[in-house]
């Protein structure tokens, strides 16, 4: 591969989970350090960073005709094209065969090592290709630069890595075990993120509230110092698993005002066999005596969860199950998908797999079901009055679009500004949003 002039230019490109999406939004600021900057809209960029994710179905194929569609419609008059660097879980999984099947590619870079970016870049210039995928002991966290600008609402990273081994999923996989950042660490971060303009901050992990400190302390003590950082309105956090949710971290819900009422928390099925199978170690019944505990706390909270339908050997009886379990709950919102095999894990060897026109019914039985759910939480909410963070502005002139508490998306006319507070009464719901009034004191 011949010498590449440095990059002036970049576009990171995510998919997937909030990780990945906080992911590419700190690569994007390590890539600005190095004095790369975002390319204008409509222009090609000198360096294309495909931040893949590997949960979904065919998910390497698709980087493939990424790296295709970019190679042939970026080619530039000289005959070049831009540097490739394939980041995230799908580079962690599948490095090496990468950079066999895709030689445009200059770099494959996984999860634990895109701190590394920089140093690969300047390998790439000097026309080597590189892979890197390690899970380095230290935290890459040190080497990323200081937040400097962020919107309203932020994402900081607490935790990584899951220890469950659910039988569908690679995320132990391509992301390691459980590792917790530091509680000082942490606090430092959230501050400097306020001070570049977050008033919210959403806590993330694979498996976000197994959060502990060095100290043996759980993710509702650090949400209790973050409700001390000057600034900081609102604290949420996802994603998170039924037995780690703690009486202390059920409390907090109770107890810390800027702990928003919403709470993500995925069951997957209805159904005790199936979740054995998947390796849940949580049963419906035990999943719903959570959510009694976390209402009993905070009545007004918002619930939401994810679905996945078809797991092999999944009956339609056992289908049914995961029905009723979504009309006791009452879901404000969902996420929900077919079973897709995932090379390497124990779901993917299992007999009973399901047809994919039984499936693609289930699914559509299962959305028609959550939208139901969410069209009436948000029915309900008509009538109150909230404070809704304000994110950007409306298509409408005058018209602005924030989250209600129950992170619900709403939209309304008036004198605001992004990063504002603003009480509102909900006046109007439809099924992704409602339409809200403010409220003039």
């Amino acid at each position: 591969m011949r010498p590449t002039p440095p990059p002036r230019t970049y576009r990171v490109k995510s998919f997937g989970c909030q990780m990945n999406v906080y992911d590419g939004e700190r690569m994007a600021e390590l890539l600005a350090a190095e004095g790369i900057t975002p390319a204008p809209e409509g222009e090609e960029a000198d360096l294309v960073v495909l931040n893949t994710c590997h949960i979904r179905e065919k998910a390497a194929e698709k980087v493939y005709s990424d790296i295709g569609r970019i190679t042939k419609d970026w080619r530039r008059e000289d005959g070049t094209s831009p540097l490739i660097a394939v980041a995230g879980c799908v580079a962690q999984a599948e490095g090496e065969e990468i950079m066999a099947r895709a030689p445009a590619v200059s770099m494959v870079v996984g999860p634990q090592a895109y701190h590394r970016l920089p140093a690969m870049i300047a390998e790439a210039v000097e026309g080597r290709r590189t892979v890197d995928t390690d899970m380095p002991a230290e935290t890459k966290f040190d080497a990323l630069p200081a937040r400097r600008k962020v919107g309203p609402s932020a994402f900081l990273t607490v935790q990584e890595g899951c220890d469950k081994f659910c039988t569908y999923c690679v995320v132990p996989y391509t992301r390691g075990a459980e590792k917790s950042r530091t509680f000082n660490d942490l606090i430092a971060e959230a501050e400097k993120l306020v001070e570049a303009g977050a008033r919210e901050i959403t806590l993330l992990g694979q498996n976000v509230n197994a959060w502990r400190d060095a100290d043996g302390r759980g993710l509702e003590r650090l949400i209790e110092r973050l409700a001390l950082v000057p600034g900081l309105a609102r604290i949420r956090y996802t994603t998170s698993h039924p037995n780690d949710m703690t009486e202390g971290l059920i409390e907090a819900h109770r107890d810390v005002p800027q702990l928003m009422p919403f709470l993500h928390l995925p069951v997957q099925a209805g159904n005790d066999r199936v979740l054995k199978a998947m390796n849940r170690s949580h049963t419906a019944a035990s999943y719903l005596a959570v959510l009694d505990k976390v209402r009993a706390a905070r009545p007004d909270i918002a619930l939401s969860g994810d679905f996945i339908v078809g797991f092999p050997g999944e009956t339609d009886a056992e289908f049914e199950d995961t029905l009723k379990l979504v009309e006791a709950v009452g879901y404000a919102q969902c996420f929900s998908f077919k079973y897709s095999a995932r090379p390497g894990t124990p779901a993917a060897t299992m007999d009973g797999q399901v047809p994919v026109e039984v499936m693609d019914e289930r699914l559509q039985r299962l959305q028609a079901a959550l939208n139901a759910s969410q069209l009436a939480f948000n029915a309900a909410s008509v009538g109150k009055r909230c404070t809704v963070l304000v994110e950007r502005k409306g298509k409408y002139p005058g018209q602005w679009l924030g989250k209600s508490p129950w992170l619900q998306s709403v939209h309304f006319t008036g004198d605001a500004g992004i990063g504002d507070l603003v009480e509102v009464e909900l006046v109007e719901a439809g099924a992704n949003s409602l339409a809200g009034r403010i409220i003039i004191n």
